[in-house]
């Protein structure tokens, strides 16, 4: 996921340092986000019936 954020970056930047920035803020984004979703749906609980 990673490259694929960077190349799509790079093609619109142009500029591969910023790009590579770029994609590794976003993939940390992702990662704090991901995270934080699962926490909150963790602390849910649904009553289901047997």
């Amino acid at each position: 996921m990673l490259a694929l954020t960077t190349g799509i970056t790079w093609l619109l930047v142009g500029n591969v340092n910023k790009a590579l920035n770029i994609g590794i803020a976003i993939s940390a984004v992702k990662t704090v986000i991901y995270y934080l979703y699962e926490r909150t749906w963790d602390h849910i609980t649904l009553s289901m019936p047997p």
